[in-house]
Parts: structure tokens; C-alpha cells; sequence
């Protein structure tokens, strides 16, 4: 199997499926259907994964008779229609079938992997618990409180973070999340959440406030939720980045992640 854009040369290929399937759990909106294998989600959200087409099984139909009936699903969604595509993507072959229609690649994403959390790690048991920010409180958020504070970071509508808070309601991976807050003012600098499923977790939305970046903010954010969610069972680690965040890259590498596959999207109607 080749794995676009990125290396899978020191993970277990099956351990990379069980993350994907993992992040197909957390990412998953209560808009969504089945295609004939493809599972089809249209979430008014920002997040790209939970308003495109997961290419989960290669199904009975041709893939152009599947792409007509999903087209009628988002146009009556009123979204753009979007495929995700990743090395499992199904049927095999999708990629450059996307690519001879016209579909133009775009938001390569690199999702990356740590294998050495647990007892004996710097995030585990005995490991140190991770410094603290001067000026900020640590501070546990609930689903509505995380999806208005990343919602604002972001620049989100109000449409965008009443969907993320909806999402985040109805998945059934159970999300915590946490942020760094100003001491004086209240106010959310930083945040990020996790969902943890079984020896798995991902670390998603981790967001800094433009005024308070490359201060560490989000190293000391990762390593908290590492730490927490590595007290409660998980082993092995993975989040999103994108192909061109090099400075995201480099924090999440100083944290001992590596790549593990990456993935794209294809939209249609546009020159390869």
C-alpha cells in the first residue's frame, strides 16, 4: 500500500486503520448516511470531515452512478461536495478516478502518530506533570463552552460553532476539553480538546489565540491532554496537521510524533 505523502514505514499498517476508524468516530455528525459503502456526511460545520464523502468500502455500484446520487444528497444539504480520500479509500483506485473527472487535490493533511505513551513515558504515570503557563489557568470545558471558545480563535459563524457543539453532543466518543485562560481576564489563549477510545486517542481543534502564539502555549497544551489521557489508558497517539503547517510540524515532532499516512480532498468541477 502506498501511502500518500507520507511514511508508515515504522507503524503498523493495521494500527493506522484502527486510527482511522477511530477519527471516522470522532468526527462524526449526526447529518450523515450510507452510500453503498460510502458514508456520506453534510454538517453545516467547518470541519471538512464531518460535511464530505468517507470512502469507507468499494460497495456493488460504479463510482460515477455513486458520485451522482451524493451530489443530489449535497445539493439539497446545500454544501459542496467533497471526497476524502486516504490510502484505504475504496474502491482502490478512486484517487485517479477523481483525477481523470477533473477533481482538483486539495488540503493535503498529514496525520501523525505516538506510539510511547503509557506507564514509564514522559506522559504517563510516573512522568512529570508538565509546566505551567504564568498568568493562565488551566480549564476544563464543556462541549458548548470549547465549540464557542475554539469557534472564536477560529473566526467561525455562529452556524459553524453551533454545528461543531452539535457534533461534538452526538459523537459517540466521549470528548474532554481544556484550555489555557487568562488569570486576570478569563478569557480562553489557548485550547484543544481529546477523544480517547480505548488504548486510542486523538488530539483535535488545538487552537491558539494569534497574539499568544509561538509562546509554547500549545506544547504545554498537548502535553496536559497527553498526560491526562494517558493516566486513563491510552497508549498511542494521533492528530492532523497540515502538509504546509511547519510550524505545527515541529512542535508536534519536538512531542515525539511522527507521520504515520496522510490524506486530501478532492472537489469537483475544477482542472487537475
Amino acid at each position: 500500500m502506498k501511502w500518500r505523502g507520507g511514511s508508515a514505514e515504522d507503524v503498523d499498517q493495521s494500527l493506522l486503520a484502527r486510527i482511522e476508524d477511530a477519527s471516522l468516530h470522532a468526527s462524526a455528525p449526526p447529518e450523515q448516511r450510507w452510500l453503498d459503502g460510502w458514508l456520506l456526511r453534510f454538517s453545516p460545520g467547518k470541519a471538512k470531515r464531518a460535511r464530505s464523502i468517507q470512502a469507507v468500502a468499494p460497495g456493488r455500484l460504479p463510482i460515477d452512478t455513486k458520485l451522482a446520487l451524493a451530489a443530489e444528497v449535497y445539493r439539497e444539504a446545500a454544501l459542496p461536495m467533497l471526497v476524502r480520500v486516504t490510502p484505504l479509500s475504496a474502491p482502490a483506485g478512486l484517487d485517479a478516478h477523481l483525477a481523470a473527472l477533473g477533481w482538483e487535490a486539495i488540503e493535503d493533511t498529514l496525520v501523525l502518530v505516538h506510539t510511547g505513551l503509557g506507564k514509564g513515558s514522559a506522559f504517563g504515570v510516573t512522568g512529570p506533570t508538565p509546566a505551567h503557563p504564568p498568568g493562565l489557568c488551566w480549564t476544563e470545558l464543556d462541549t458548548a463552552a470549547f465549540a464557542q471558545a475554539v469557534g472564536v480563535l477560529r473566526g467561525s459563524t455562529p452556524t459553524e460553532r453551533d454545528a461543531h457543539a452539535e457534533r461534538l453532543r452526538a459523537a459517540s466518543t466521549r470528548f474532554q476539553a481544556y484550555a489555557w485562560t487568562d488569570a486576570t481576564l478569563g478569557t480562553v489563549v489557548a485550547c484543544g480538546q481529546f477523544a480517547r477510545e480505548g488504548d486510542l486517542v486523538g488530539i483535535y481543534d488545538v487552537f491558539t489565540a494569534a497574539a499568544r502564539r509561538r509562546t509554547g502555549l500549545a506544547s504545554s497544551l498537548c502535553e496536559r491532554m497527553l498526560s491526562i489521557s494517558a493516566n486513563e489508558g491510552a497508549k498511542v497517539a494521533y492528530l492532523q496537521v497540515g502538509a504546509d503547517n511547519l510550524g505545527a510540524q515541529r512542535v508536534y515532532g519536538r512531542l515525539g510524533f511522527a507521520v504515520g499516512y496522510s490524506y486530501h480532498y478532492r472537489v469537483p468541477g475544477r482542472s487537475p
